[in-house]
């Protein structure tokens, strides 16, 4: 059965270009400021919005709240 993508919303490309610039991994970013990894990535895919970590990763990447 082949696995479906997620899509990435308009927080997500933020929260990765971030990141890459910062040349760190998601593991490596959740890791670091303890967030769930799994959390992240519902945040990037939009697929489980979680305000909680949504603001403390806004917070931690300093970039502006966008409309996903």
């Amino acid at each position: 059965m082949p696995v479906r993508k997620q899509a990435i919303t308009n927080i997500g490309w933020e929260i990765k270009r971030c990141l890459a610039e910062m040349k760190m991994t998601q593991t490596e970013f959740c890791e670091q400021y303890g967030i769930p990894l799994s959390r992240l990535s519902e945040i990037i895919s939009g697929t489980r919005p979680n305000k909680k970590y949504r603001n403390k990763i806004i917070d931690i990447l300093g970039i502006e709240e966008v409309v996903s």
